[in-house]
């Protein structure tokens, strides 16, 4: 991928905005296990960096895809995952499908301000039961005349704690399960929606997570997205680019925890000679940092795909499933030339590890990303065409 002129200026941007708003705070919101996403979504407005490939008639820059790819993979400078996972929800999981086929009326309500930083923004899939397996879920929006009335309950739902509204998938029909969803707007002050915990999680401290339910919440058929029954596909397609993105925010926290430990290993002493000058471990971190670039090359080939108009489902499940699989392999390796200090909550490779963990769970595990791949393929089991 050819990033331009005006890709560097949204780069420097970027860059400026992390040393001086969020890496000097990054440790403290990870010991209070949240950051403050209403303040910082509102700097990050204020500076046009929520709305990169957002439609300009409500607030975004209009331009393409690489441009969030470009802020996914920088936001990767921030010394901590939760934070970037916390900024992509907003930008690349809650809102695609809204921005898309959300009618006039529902993109300013909606859009708008989670562009301008105003309103922090939560997407609404997961249940205890359905994960991966979205066709799953239970959560019902009943026809009551101009209205739904939403019952049911969602389960680890990032910056659900602190969002203004949710992009909430929930059945609307009785027919089969790819067909039966819709996508509704929800604001989380309505009555009968209720944050029950702040969920206590491995890594990603400083993400709020949310169990949420709903008793009977009643909002205007309005605030659906698109068309009845698409909820599903449009979910799928909002998949792509939150796996996609995913991948991409992955990419300079590896080549940093790489570049951490070299500095670490070259200092450290160990039978007369630095733990970097044995061969076992000058060899794996460069084939672990060959590992990271071909991954950013499948990371820009995917999006390039997707700025072309072309379908990169197969592309981005590659990396996503890359992605995940390199940050095991990565915090494991880094963490073992540590020794005693890579297990202490003090060194940056422990965080590291803790956080790169999630990859290979959400957005569809690793064995969702399997099947799709296998699916192009044509080797999944029961396919037609074997």
């Amino acid at each position: 991928m050819l990033f331009t002129a005006e890709h560097e200026e949204v780069r420097r941007t970027l860059q400026k905005f992390i040393a001086s708003e969020v890496n000097p705070n990054v440790d403290a919101w990870e010991e209070a296990g949240r950051f403050p996403a209403h303040d910082l979504f509102k700097k990050m407005g204020d500076l046009g960096l929520l709305g990169l490939n957002k439609p300009v008639e409500y607030g975004g820059m209009g331009l393409d895809y690489s441009y969030a790819i470009l802020m996914a993979e920088e936001l990767g400078g921030i010394t901590c995952g939760g934070v970037p996972m916390g900024i992509g929800v907003q930008t690349d999981m809650a809102t695609p499908a809204l921005a898309r086929f959300g009618s006039d009326e529902l993109r300013r309500e909606f859009l708008a301000p989670a562009i301008s930083g105003d309103y922090v923004a939560c997407i609404g899939v997961s249940e205890p039961g359905a994960g991966s397996d979205v066709a799953s879920v239970k959560t019902t929006a009943r026809s009551d005349g101009d209205d739904y009335v939403i019952s049911g309950g969602k389960m680890w739902i990032t910056n659900g704690a602190q969002a203004d509204w949710i992009c909430l998938l929930a059945n609307t029909g009785e027919g089969p399960v790819h067909r039966n969803k819709s996508l509704i707007c929800v604001p989380m002050k309505e009555k009968g929606v209720t944050v029950a915990r702040t969920l206590d999680k491995l890594g990603m401290r400083s993400s709020d997570t949310a169990q949420i339910f709903f008793d009977e919440v009643r909002v205007p058929k309005k605030n659906r997205v698109g068309e009845e029954g698409k909820g599903f596909t449009y979910q799928m397609m909002q998949f792509q680019e939150e796996r996609l993105w995913g991948a991409a925010a992955k990419l300079k926290p590896a080549e940093r925890i790489i570049d951490q430990t070299i500095e670490y290993t070259s200092g450290r002493k160990a039978f007369g000679r630095s733990i970097l000058d044995n061969q076992v471990v000058h060899f794996r971190l460069a084939e672990l940092k060959t590992e990271v670039e071909l991954l950013r090359s499948l990371v820009y080939r995917a999006a390039e795909q997707l700025v072309a108009g072309e379908d990169m489902t197969t592309l981005a499940s590659m990396a996503k499933l890359k992605a995940g699989r390199l940050g095991r392999e990565v915090g494991d390796s880094c963490m073992q030339y540590w020794g005693g200090m890579g297990y202490m909550n003090e060194t940056p490779v422990t965080r590291y590890y803790r956080d790169s963990r999630l990859t290979s769970i959400a957005g569809g595990a690793d064995e969702v990303m399997l099947s799709i791949i296998s699916k192009a393929m044509g080797t999944l089991p029961g396919m037609s065409n074997r």
